[in-house]
């Protein structure tokens, strides 16, 4: 820059900052400007201000706040003045003067004394509040609570306001600052709540009254507030009795937050609380927004089952009353002839917001309070509503039908016969509209109530809906109907699905060449779904159906039929994987090249062609294998711009006017973050987490020859695997780790890596796996946690050998954090139990909980085997480290699956170190021991086989034991119901260890009983690995003519030979084909140095099958 513009500049900067105010209300004018020039210019000059001049911008600032006479001005200069302030990368403040610094404080509190403007006020009040959570906690503001108390009691009701709305906003930013004035705020909130005349006061005292007690960590300074809670609800229906519904509304929204996150704090006055709410909700003379928000509450504390489980399921006077308002406003419906017309824009046609919001609000409450709570509200109210006349009554009854499946399914399963006969009752009723409404519950109950639905009334639903779609006078029922076949199909085996085949496909075909698209679109979503679920029963209709798939995928052009044609991809490559690539390949190329053509061509970012596209190459990629390859280049480019897509963000403050306009785009997902409210474009985040799961699948799929990718790929997913804003994206990047790897390691084995080397797999895997144990430590769901330590044990196994020790390391101090996280969260779940108003449907939810939790142990679990798999002994320091963790976990106070995994880790030791392990064999055997007797088959079988590793490994430190060993196994063998299918492969797994005590400490035992004991239980067949060891040992015994074996006078040739015929006639299962061979060859040793008459006697013991299997084998 030349001195003299740098001279203008300053010139320019000193008039603006100088005495005389105009310049500078030019620029905060400009600020505002719509124009966009104008606008970027001021901004240029009052971020050089802010630089260069941070004290003179900021008295500016506070001086236009003061004295401007303009409203927009002073508006505009608070909220300028509140960015300075707040502390991110615009914060100003330490690098004032302690002089400005002061003068700032007393102009903002005298600026809130002197401002009339009620909106400026507000925006004030944000400004001191921001200000006040950084500096106050310091003692850097002494007198702003003095003053705050001064205004809240003077009487001056703007003034009070003001006071209020900043104790809401520290009690959010700062409220352990607040908690020494608990007594004297008590007695403010009360006053101000129950004695003011001014609503706008008893709203801001509601505010900071729930903003103060959310921030109260002990229970017992809760319990003071409690005898607010009439006056605040005083507030609310004061509002309402005097028509304020706007207060009224911003009440609701508080109370909502406060029965969100302290929900325990109404326990106490529930009932009148409740009670409350449900006489707004019912009161048809207020506004929907209103009963609304009343609805919300009610239906916000019955989520809140970690604060407060089961306490809204002892009010069951109030479901009951809920249930019914909900129904009522299921009522409020139009028949409103364009829903006839089939159009997707007129789907939703004649329904109202109360009808949306009681169907959102059905599904929310049972889902929360389960079915043991809804089913004998709904079964008394829905058959009332189905006996009615109106058709709005019988279309209600089956909406909620529908919406409350998922939360009841468990209930409704058990009175299935009654729920199915409702639904398909109703297929016949004179209304489409209820018609369509059975088939929408139909489907839906499919999804809720299957696979059982699907097996015990396929014979009653799959004719109903086949009929259904005969209805030509109402497209929309006939349409609605393909639909449900896709719900029904989904949870369905082919033995049910193929008997009505051909009568389903056969009308699903004459849907496809109707002329509504609506019809047409469900036909292609049935046939693709039909496809998938039978499989390969389908080859017989691919002839007839093909032709017609082909033609709508080449002909439907036009933007209108868009959503028809992505649906006709997905048929078709739903057909081509089911049916197989023989069948399929001649259609193939033809459909690729029209697939190629529309991937070259631009489409709108609206297109749901992309998405279907780029699950249609990916079926076609599973479809054709390796012949696939040369697509790629075609699918690869498009695919990683869509998985590297960013997400479409947009963030306001929380408490911000400017919401986000959520009213024209549906596809709008907010969230709350802190003080800042985020809006993302969900079109954005499905495509792109579409395109990570694809990328995951054709690494899978084509495994080295994915490897030209990797390169490109993996850059794009590793930062994906702390993708907070949207699940799917996360799964699909974790998924896709141990893929890429892969890929590589067999490019590189089979030569394919372009003169690439084991270094490259290293580098890759130092790249993949770090990040991997990174986004573990961060990662907020236990299901996703599960899925992460699945991926590192599969990395582990594919580039084990490259680690490093510092790798290692992280990798178990990532263990410990998970030991350490998911104990914690059993410790909350252990508190959650104990709650005054827990019962048998928390315990439910607890227990799927607890089985996710076991989820990450058992991944833990095999992680650890993996290690120590892969570096043996030189693990061991490691473990020493973890076994503080994995001791506790052999507790007769932990759930089985976690004794099962703690055996599991410790018997991975003692086989992969052998000597090495020997010294934790004092620590461990004991509960080994212990635990082959315990309760459960799984702990069982883990520790049975656990003694045979010690056995073989374990040498003279576990001869002492052998007696005790013996014992333990022989309960286990000889439990009467010990070859019951639960307890098969625990009996198969005591037998093996048994052999293995009779190899390896035979001077130990009395071998003359031991040996035919064990003899007496072979074969073994349940456990088909420890069945082909078990049989290759007694092959060898027999060999070596094992006089213990053979018995006296060979008395046990015959049970010998009765196992050997049983072992080869299984064929490969229960042993190795060298394993066979030599039982073979044993066997015709025997025929001819036996003495005929001893072998006439040993085969005519075998069943007839064995001797026929035998006689072909053996020359006769």
């Amino acid at each position: 820059m030349d001195s003299d513009s740098t001279q203008f500049q300053q010139a320019q900067l000193a008039a603006i900052l100088g005495h005389d105010l105009a310049p500078f209300e030019t620029l905060i004018s400009h600020l505002m400007s719509s124009v966009n020039e104008q606008r970027s210019q001021a901004e240029t000059i009052f971020n050089l201000c802010k630089q260069n001049h941070p004290d003179a911008l900021s008295l500016k600032l506070a001086h236009l706040l003061q004295s401007s006479p303009h409203v927009e001005l002073r508006a505009m200069a608070a909220i300028l003045l509140r960015k300075q302030l707040t502390r991110d990368d615009s914060y100003i403040w330490p690098r004032l003067s302690p002089t400005t610094q002061a003068q700032l404080k007393s102009h903002l509190l005298v600026c809130v004394q002197r401002e009339d403007a009620k909106t400026i006020s507000k925006k004030l009040c944000d400004t001191v509040s921001e200000l006040a959570s950084g500096i106050l906690p310091d003692g850097a503001w002494p007198e702003l609570l003095p003053f705050m108390f001064q205004c809240v009691t003077s009487d001056s009701p703007r003034l009070q306001e003001s006071a209020l709305l900043m104790f809401a906003q520290l009690s959010q930013y700062i409220g352990e600052t607040l908690i020494p004035h608990v007594n004297t705020l008590h007695s403010v909130f009360l006053r101000c709540l129950a004695s003011s005349s001014s609503s706008d006061v008893r709203i801001a005292a509601l505010g900071a009254a729930i903003n103060f007690i959310q921030c109260l960590s002990s229970a017992s300074d809760r319990d003071r507030f409690q005898d607010l809670l009439p006056a605040m609800m005083q507030t609310l229906t004061e509002a309402l009795n005097c028509g304020q519904e706007s207060t009224a509304q911003e009440a609701l929204e508080l109370l909502i937050e406060l029965a969100g996150t302290e929900p325990k704090f109404l326990r106490r006055q529930l009932v009148d609380v409740v009670g409350s709410m449900l006489q707004i909700a019912e009161a048809e003379s207020l506004e929907e927004g209103t009963r609304h928000l009343a609805i919300e509450f009610v239906i916000t504390l019955a989520e809140a089952r970690e604060r407060a489980p089961g306490m809204m399921r002892k009010l069951p006077q109030f479901i009951h009353r809920l249930f019914g308002i909900l129904m009522k406003m299921l009522l409020d419906i139009e028949d409103d002839p364009a829903w006839h017309n089939a159009e997707s824009e007129d789907e939703d046609a004649g329904e109202t917001s109360n009808y949306s919001v009681a169907q959102e609000c059905l599904d929310r409450l049972s889902i929360s309070l389960g079915g043991n709570t809804i089913v004998p509200v709904a079964s008394e109210l829905l058959p009332v509503f189905l006996a009615a006349p109106e058709w709005q009554k019988h279309h209600a009854a089956l909406i909620a039908l529908a919406q409350i499946a998922e939360g009841c399914s468990k209930v409704m399963l058990k009175n299935l016969e009654q729920v199915v006969n409702m639904v398909l009752n109703s297929f016949h009723d004179p209304h489409p509209r209820v018609r369509w409404a059975a088939i929408n519950a139909i489907g839906q109950l499919s999804t809720d109530l299957g696979p059982e639905l699907q097996v015990q009334y396929h014979q009653r639903v799959l004719p109903a809906l086949a009929a259904a779609m005969d209805d030509f006078q109402n497209p929309r029922v006939q349409a609605h109907a393909a639909s449900a076949v896709l719900n029904f199909s989904e949870n369905c085996t082919p033995d049910i699905l193929t008997p009505y085949l051909d009568g389903i496909v056969s009308k699903l075909l004459v849907l496809l060449q109707n002329g509504k698209q609506m019809v047409q679109e469900g036909a292609l979503t049935a046939l693709a779904s039909v496809a998938d679920s039978s499989q390969e029963h389908f080859q017989k209709y691919y002839d007839a159906v093909m032709p017609y798939l082909k033609a709508i995928l080449m002909n439907a052009t036009d933007k209108s039929n868009r959503m028809l044609r992505a649906k006709s991809m997905e048929c078709i490559s739903l057909v081509g994987m089911a049916v197989g690539k023989e069948k399929f390949r001649d259609d193939a190329k033809q459909v690729m090249d029209v697939l190629m053509t529309l991937q070259g061509s631009h489409m709108e970012t609206d297109d749901p062609t992309t998405s279907y596209m780029l699950q249609a190459w990916a079926r076609l990629c599973k479809c054709l294998g390796q012949d696939f390859l040369p697509y790629m280049s075609v699918v690869m480019p498009p695919l990683i711009q869509s998985a590297q897509l960013k997400p479409d963000v947009t963030i306001t403050s929380a408490d911000s006017d400017e919401d986000i306009d959520e009213s024209d785009d549906e596809s709008i997902e907010t969230i709350t973050l802190g003080d800042k409210r985020i809006g993302i474009k969900t079109s954005v985040l499905e495509e792109k987490a579409t395109a990570c799961n694809m990328l995951c699948c054709y690494a899978d799929e084509l495994k080295e020859g994915f490897y030209p990718w990797i390169d490109q790929v993996a850059p794009t997913l590793v930062p994906l695997l702390k993708f907070y804003f949207h699940e799917e994206v996360r799964k699909a990047a974790v998924s896709a780790m141990p893929e890429l790897l892969r890929s590589a390691k067999l490019a590189v084995e089979k030569g394919l890596a372009q003169g690439r080397n084991e270094s490259y797999i290293k580098q890759l895997s130092d790249y993949i796996i770090p990040a991997l144990v990174e986004a573990l430590h961060k990662e907020p769901e236990t299901e996703i946690v599960a899925s992460m330590l699945d991926a590192l044990n599969e990395c582990i196994q594919v580039s084990g050998p490259l680690l490093d020790e510092g790798q290692v390391r992280s990798i178990v101090d990532e263990i410990k954090q998970v030991f350490t996280a998911s104990s914690t969260r059993k410790r909350e779940r252990a508190e959650r139990a104990k709650a005054e108003d827990f019962d048998a449907e928390e315990g439910e939810l607890l227990k799927e909980e607890n089985e996710q939790e076991e989820e990450v142990f058992n991944q833990v679990g095999d992680c650890l085997g993996t290690l120590i798999k892969t570096f043996k002994a030189s693990f061991l320091p490691f473990f020493d480290e973890l076994s503080t963790y994995i001791t506790p976990m052999w507790g007769k106070d932990k759930t089985a699956e976690e004794r099962r995994i703690a055996i599991c880790i410790f018997v991975d030791v003692a086989e992969q170190c052998r000597e090495a392990a020997l010294k934790y064999y004092d620590t461990y055997l004991p509960f080994l021991l212990e635990a082959c007797n315990d309760e459960n088959p799984d702990v069982r079988q883990a520790a049975v086989y656990g003694i045979g590793v010690c056995a073989e490994f374990g040498g003279s430190v576990f001869r002492p034991l052998v007696g005790e060993a013996l014992s333990r196994l022989n309960v286990v063998i000889r439990h009467p119901n010990a070859l019951h299918s639960d307890n098969l492969m625990a009996y198969d797994n005591a037998v093996s260890a048994l052999g293995k005590i009779c190899q390896f400490h035979r001077d130990s035992i009395d071998a003359a009983q031991v040996v035919p004991a064990w003899l007496s239980c072979l074969p073994i067949k349940g456990d088909l690995i420890e069945a082909k060891i078990v049989h290759d040992q007694l092959c060898s015994m027999v060999e070596r003519s094992d006089r213990d074996l053979l018995g006296p006078n060979n008395q046990h040739l015959p049970k010998i030979v009765a196992v050997f015929a049983e072992v080869i006639c299984a064929g490969k299962d229960l042993a190795t084909e060298q394993t066979a061979s030599r039982m073979i060859n044993l066997l015709r040793q025997l025929q001819q140095t036996l003495p005929p008459s001893t072998l006439a006697s040993t085969w005519s013991s075998l069943q007839p099958q064995q001797q026929l299997a035998l006689q072909s084998i053996l020359p006769s």
